[in-house]
């Protein structure tokens, strides 16, 4: 089983450069990265986990842009969005960043999306949350058909355009991996648009029976990746086979993001 980190990374904590070498250096195979381009001031929409939003999501810094100099100071370590809020993205303007994202880092960039939670935040970008999962289908088609066709042309009731060149391509081919964020209701998108699923938070015990449930809307083995898990569960996610553990990291300051890396990666080796 693999195992990453997932945080947030934001201006109050360690930087993207020290994170991304430490990472690397402790043998941890990946890391994902939240993102929210701001949190209205309304807060009507409550925070999922329950009390007070938690101060990392009003200063979050933008993932493509903190991927980018993660690769600039690593080789190994795979770069993912976890997750990327796509409906309140322009399409053609996310599908250049994946790419660019990708060929910069020499192929190591793993494209994770999702719809968000935040109705607000959404309405601030345009996108009714009433319909946000049928752009964001539109959406990952329309990207498809931009990594992957020289012109590319798209016409659907949230997305269209005309003939269009968008270079570079994705350095992975087709394209860089699609990992679809959400529960139940996002297995629809998992078995027509994704590669993966990319599971939020799920202990062990919560996540077993959802397994079958995603292979069989999929008709084949969805590999699963776990976003926000805790060390004290690896061996859970171990026997589940899981592909991937992403270890939920606090954002922190740099002595303390380092002591808690060491002992995640105690914890990883412990376990084997």
């Amino acid at each position: 089983m693999k195992v990453g980190i997932s945080t947030f990374v934001t201006d109050e904590g360690i930087a993207p450069a020290p994170l991304a070498r430490a990472l690397e250096e402790r043998g941890f195979e990946s890391v994902f990265l939240a993102e929210h381009t701001h949190i209205p001031a309304s807060r009507k929409t409550p925070y999922p986990g329950g009390g007070d939003l938690p101060q990392k999501y009003y200063r979050t810094l933008d993932p493509f842009i903190t991927l980018t100099a993660m690769a600039m100071v690593t080789e190994k370590l795979l770069l993912g969005t976890g997750v990327a809020l796509i409906i309140e993205r322009d399409t053609i303007t996310t599908a250049k960043e994946v790419a660019s994202v990708d060929v910069v880092s020499g192929g190591r960039f793993l494209f994770g999306v999702g719809v968000g939670w935040n109705r607000e935040e959404m309405e601030n970008h345009g996108a009714d949350p009433r319909t946000r999962g049928r752009l964001a289908d539109e959406q990952l088609v329309a990207m498809r058909e931009i990594w992957t066709n020289d012109p590319a042309e798209y016409h659907g009731e949230f997305v269209s355009f005309d003939p269009i060149f968008s270079r570079p391509k994705c350095a992975q081919k087709p394209y860089a991996p699609i990992y679809v964020g959400g529960g139940e209701p996002a297995f629809d998108r998992v078995a027509k648009h994704g590669d993966a699923w990319l599971a939020n938070g799920l202990p062990p015990e919560k996540l077993a029976p959802l397994i079958p449930k995603v292979n069989e809307k999929a008709g084949r083995e969805v590999p699963v990746s776990v976003f926000g898990a805790m060390p004290e569960n690896i061996e859970g996610y171990v026997e589940l086979g899981v592909e991937r553990v992403l270890l939920s990291l606090e954002t922190a300051p740099e002595k303390e993001t380092m002591r808690t890396l060491d002992e995640y990666a105690e914890a990883v080796e412990a376990v084997g």
